[in-house]
């Protein structure tokens, strides 16, 4: 018949618009246990760069003393060695502070609530990595920067990949909501010695 427009969907077919998301719930007081072991080697392009500063700065320090290095030479020489130190022990404090600072990273992501479920996935070397970029970032490395802040949006680190993951922190209220509710409809019920309790619907 004109008019009457499709026939309409069965109702498990149907779409509910307002559906919300399933999510899956963190625990709030976040992963227990120790950190996984560390996975990576050692940043082995900073430590080659602190061996060959310091390599370079001994040499100098070495050609200092030459006896025939007088003058103007000398006055050269001692000014490249004083800048070759000063690289080497730049290089020296990075290759430290780095070290120090995956360390203690490492620890504390691991306690977080989003590890539960790195730990469920395995995602022991990913995890590795962004504290790898992260630690030369706040050494001022800018690149280093921009990898850690992709990595960090993969590892659900940020509100909104955490919502992009179906992730979200459980309330730790939830699980007394429901017995406090079910509790205050059961007193509602009448005693049975009250004459109420023999009432009864007629159909």
């Amino acid at each position: 018949m004109g008019g009457m427009g499709p026939a309409p969907k069965p109702e498990g077919a149907r779409r509910r618009r307002n559906a919300s998301i399933a999510m899956t719930p963190l625990p709030p007081e976040g992963r227990k246990g120790r950190a996984p072991k560390w996975p990576l080697m050692d940043d082995v392009v900073l430590i080659a760069r602190r061996d060959l500063a310091q390599r370079k700065a001994d040499e100098l320090e070495l050609a200092l003393l030459e006896p025939d290095l007088k003058g103007r030479a000398k006055v050269a020489a001692e000014k490249k060695a004083d800048t070759a130190r000063e690289a080497a022990l730049i290089l020296t404090k990075q290759v430290e502070a780095q070290q120090q600072i995956e360390g203690d990273l490492w620890a504390e992501l691991w306690k977080t609530p989003q590890a539960v479920m790195w730990q469920q996935l395995r995602w022991t070397r990913e995890v590795a990595q962004y504290v790898r970029w992260k630690s030369r970032a706040e050494s001022g490395d800018l690149d280093a920067a921009k990898e850690a802040r992709q990595l960090g949006d993969r590892l659900g680190l940020t509100p909104l990949s955490m919502l992009r993951l179906r992730w979200k922190i459980a309330d730790p209220d939830e699980g007394t909501a429901a017995p406090r509710t079910r509790r205050k409809t059961a007193s509602r019920r009448p005693r049975p010695d009250d004459p109420r309790a023999a009432l009864h619907v007629v159909e």
